[in-house]
């Protein structure tokens, strides 16, 4: 007999979820009030939500030994924001285990030389469980520069709108509304 209750299987399906690193966010902005001051959210705090999202502990059905996390689409990664003076002072190391090999380059350096997507993914790297899931949770990130990208089939949608984009509220309102009453 199984052990399980409920569908399962749509619970560990995948879902694309999509979140730009311009767009200011009112629950991940580290300026709260007046409204019109809210900032895009820090890198640190975008990249523990994709963090989040990658391994699946926003759903009920989260095990730390399963991989049950989600696709992210991070669009607008050229515009990362930064507190205080990090984006000139945070350094990035590598050594490759030689004598005299240690190799240092700050944020900004990183930024023009890879673009954005490489600091959040070096960032969000950071914040996945050092285990051999890492590797297989990062593939599932997708990150690009600007706004265009080929995942807009996939993502979340409520009556024909994309979530994040604006306006999916009022139609997530509608579609649930009409749920209810057909009930």
């Amino acid at each position: 007999m199984s052990q399980t209750i409920g569908a399962t299987r749509l619970a560990y399906s995948r879902v694309w979820h999509h979140v730009s690193a311009s767009t200011p966010h009112t629950g991940l902005s580290t300026v709260k009030s007046p409204p019109e001051a809210v900032t895009p959210p820090s890198l640190g705090r975008l990249a523990s939500r994709i963090a989040t999202i990658l391994m699946g502990k926003h759903k009920p059905i989260w095990d730390p030994s399963t991989d049950c996390g989600d696709y992210v689409v991070v669009t607008n990664c050229a515009a990362l924001y930064t507190t205080g003076q990090k984006k000139f002072r945070k350094t990035y190391y590598r050594h490759n285990t030689r004598p005299g090999s240690l190799k240092t380059i700050t944020m900004d350096v990183l930024m023009d030389k890879f673009g954005g997507s490489e600091v959040l993914r070096k960032a969000v790297s950071g914040m996945l469980p050092k285990n051999r899931l890492r590797d297989k949770r990062l593939a599932r990130m997708k990150t690009f520069e600007g706004d265009a990208h080929p995942y807009k089939g996939n993502l979340i949608q409520f009556g024909g709108k994309a979530v994040g984009t604006p306006g999916w509220e009022a139609m997530a309102r509608a579609v649930r509304q009409a749920d209810t009453t057909r009930i």
